[in-house]
């Protein structure tokens, strides 16, 4: 006798076999057990410090709790007692304050030693928010015309201004500018002058001991110009070779160099 087939009479387009749907629910169910057991595993060994910083990242991120102070880098919040752990208790203008009074204890060493040499006069300080600038004014003082050898002169100098800003730890840049008269072989443009002026200094640097992974040399020829002007001394203050000792700093704490600086200044004078 034939087994009768299941879901109808007859021949029409009858199902063979059990009906096996009932498998998709259940590997659903397994599927779900399976991630619970994980979850409760993970739970089970979480670093505490993690788990707190993730549990403040969700309720941010779902809008439970308002947070200025965001760590892009990771993706949490940091929580307004780790701020103050990373800081040290500091706010953003005393954490200006500090770096300013760093950067003109370094100046003040460097004025030393220039003092010391008869060359004060030969380079300025500026600082802004970028860091301390050691400004070599008037080119000729370093370099012979359309020459990227240092002069005597230069060599005092950078040999006055080299330990302390190797002892410093700061990266430094060594910015080379010309101004805007054509040069003269061998170099073709302004570009190739300002760069191999500031490439000099930056050997010499080295040689006095500032660590070669610290300090960088770019030229930009003639196209930061200080003065607009044509006249001779115009001309001149363009023609400069700056070593800019870099701050670290976030922006929000270099933005408030200028305002430190000011305060410090009033009682250094007041003093």
């Amino acid at each position: 006798m034939s087994r009768r087939r299941r879901g109808g009479h007859g021949g029409g387009g009858g199902h063979e076999g059990p009906d096996e749907r009932w498998m998709a629910s259940y590997m659903d169910m397994v599927t779900v057990l399976m991630c619970l057991f994980i979850v409760l595993y993970a739970i089970s060994t979480v670093d505490q410090t993690k788990y707190e910083q993730l549990a403040a990242s969700l309720a941010t991120g779902f809008g439970q709790e308002a947070s200025d102070t965001v760590d892009t880098a990771a993706g949490t919040v940091v929580p307004a007692e780790l701020v103050q752990e990373q800081t040290g208790g500091l706010t953003t203008y005393e954490l200006a304050q500090n770096e300013v009074e760093q950067l003109v204890e370094l100046r003040e060493a460097m004025s030393a030693r220039l003092e010391e040499q008869g060359a004060a006069d030969a380079v300025e300080f500026l600082i802004d928010e970028r860091g301390l600038i050691v400004r070599l004014v008037g080119t000729e003082t370093f370099f012979d015309t359309n020459q990227a050898a240092l002069s005597p002169v230069a060599r005092i100098v950078l040999d006055a201004v080299g330990p302390p800003l190797a002892r410093s730890g700061y990266e430094l840049a060594v910015e080379g500018h010309a101004d805007t008269r054509p040069p003269r072989a061998p170099f073709p443009t302004n570009w190739e002058l300002s760069s191999a002026r500031s490439t000099e200094v930056l050997r010499l640097l080295i040689q006095r001991g500032v660590p070669a992974n610290l300090i960088s040399a770019v030229g930009y020829g003639d196209a930061r110009p200080l003065s607009a002007g044509s006249a001779p001394q115009d001309l001149a203050q363009n023609r400069r070779t700056d070593i800019v000792v870099l701050s670290s700093s976030p922006e929000e704490v270099r933005a408030l160099f200028d305002a430190a600086l000011a305060d410090l200044e009033a009682v250094m004078a007041a003093g």
